[in-house]
């Protein structure tokens, strides 16, 4: 998933998922230091333009991980990205992570949208058994949107994330092959 050209990798009806580049960079930068977006899923840090990049740079090498960018079908404008990271290749499990970076974009469902297509290619063509996942127990949106499209509930580690403050409980949720109806 390297970056100087951009790739689809997966189509959908209104999202597509490609490779990012170095030229998505800036408004991931933007996206990742937008306090409140962040808190909804992870805790607040200011990231540095040479943190990011170092980071982007260490992603393209790590085989673990496939990280893609959400792009509107109608524009070809990037509004987020998702990835499947902790890919084991025994296990055949991975942790899958989804954010709608551009906030007018949200509760549309291109989210659902884009984690459909990437269990669809982690099952398929990755060929795993098994994703999960972390959400703060506080997301209600998120949590339907996961229940959803097919993700159960499996248990909650009580008071695990210190968020803005607070401590808030994590659900952990996963889904299997053979319970995924887009598999």
């Amino acid at each position: 998933m390297s970056g100087g050209h951009l790739r689809t990798m997966l189509k959908g009806k209104h999202v597509q998922l490609s490779s990012i580049s170095a030229a998505d960079l800036p408004v991931m930068l933007q996206w990742i230091n937008d306090r409140e977006q962040v808190l909804l899923n992870a805790p607040y840090r200011p990231v540095g333009e040479t943190e990011h990049v170092a980071w982007f740079e260490a992603v393209q090498r790590h085989n673990e991980t496939v990280i893609l960018g959400i792009r509107l079908l109608k524009s070809g404008d990037l509004i987020g990205s998702c990835q499947l990271h902790s890919i084991h290749p025994t296990h055949r499990s991975a942790e899958l992570q989804v954010r709608i970076g551009a906030v007018k974009e949200r509760r549309h469902g291109y989210g659902s949208e884009a984690v459909e297509l990437l269990l669809g290619f982690g099952f398929r063509d990755l060929n795993l058994h098994r994703v999960q996942l972390h959400v703060w127990a506080t997301n209600e949106p998120a949590l339907r949107m996961y229940e959803k499209i097919g993700f159960v509930r499996e248990g909650v580690l009580r008071r695990a994330a210190h968020i803005d403050g607070e401590y808030v409980d994590v659900v952990v949720m996963g889904v299997l092959r053979e319970e995924y109806p887009g598999r």
